[in-house]
């Protein structure tokens, strides 16, 4: 199928999700062409690899050997290093944001909030961290002020290390840890033998009105982002939600 028609993504992923529906959620992730093949043991990776495969000899599904890795226990999918351990922010695109200089046009921001947004579900208080940026694109600042150096060295410092995100367990309780002041930010987390384990951070700019909300205001916001950003973590989880 050629990926320049409008709807070439959607109609894939329809195909894709009729040929392996009887292993999405199983064995199988998939989303369009990245399909990742899971399993608990290598005994058992071996019988789900032949199921794999038995189905697209079925459906007549050809793979590109060059862009196929079998019997992984770690690897890319999606943007996002995926192991045993969990889930790690990708090197290249830390790397890029390392390898950044000081930005001066609007272009070169608007392109440095993009990387940063690829990797937010691992930055605590993205929103707040990457502010003067965010003032510069909204028009409230002219230039890349001492504000801007600041913010753009803390994030690469913070970045030089940045967390293993934890996949839940099934239908295992969920911590929602709000904080608001210029976003609405908060952190999913859940525990395990009496520790901590972080499932993804999120953080939303205030905008207008929302920065004058009370304080009641902005938790509900701020919960109402979370429910929706956080969706999936939602409906398969019960969610308990910390504030101060």
């Amino acid at each position: 199928m050629p990926f320049g028609l409008k709807n070439a993504g959607a109609t894939y992923q329809r195909m894709i999700d009729t040929v392996f529906k009887n292993q999405r959620g199983r064995n199988i992730e998939a989303y369009v062409d990245d399909v990742l093949i899971k399993s608990k043991c290598v005994k058992q990776h071996l019988e789900d690899l032949r199921e794999t495969l038995d189905t697209c000899r079925t459906y007549n599904i050809k793979l590109n050997p060059l862009k196929s890795i079998f019997g992984s226990s770690y690897g890319k999918f999606l943007g996002h290093m995926v192991s045993a351990r969990g889930i790690e922010a990708n090197p290249e695109k830390i790397q890029a944001i390392q390898e950044m200089k000081p930005r001066r046009t609007v272009q070169d921001i608007q392109k440095l909030n993009g990387r940063v947004t690829t990797l937010s579900r691992f930055i605590s208080k993205s929103g707040e961290r990457c502010l003067p940026f965010f003032k510069i694109l909204r028009g409230e600042n002219q230039a890349w002020n001492e504000d801007c150096v600041k913010a753009f060295q803390s994030l690469k410092e913070y970045m030089l290390s940045p967390p293993l995100l934890s996949a839940p367990i099934q239908d295992e309780d969920l911590f929602l840890y709000r904080a608001t002041d210029n976003s609405a930010s908060a952190v999913l987390i859940r525990e395990e033998a009496a520790r901590q384990h972080l499932i993804h951070y999120i953080s939303d700019i205030l905008h207008g009105a929302e920065v004058r909300y009370p304080p009641l205001e902005k938790l509900s916001f701020a919960l109402i982002s979370a429910a929706r950003r956080l969706r999936h973590y939602f409906q398969a989880h019960p969610i308990k939600v910390i504030t101060d």
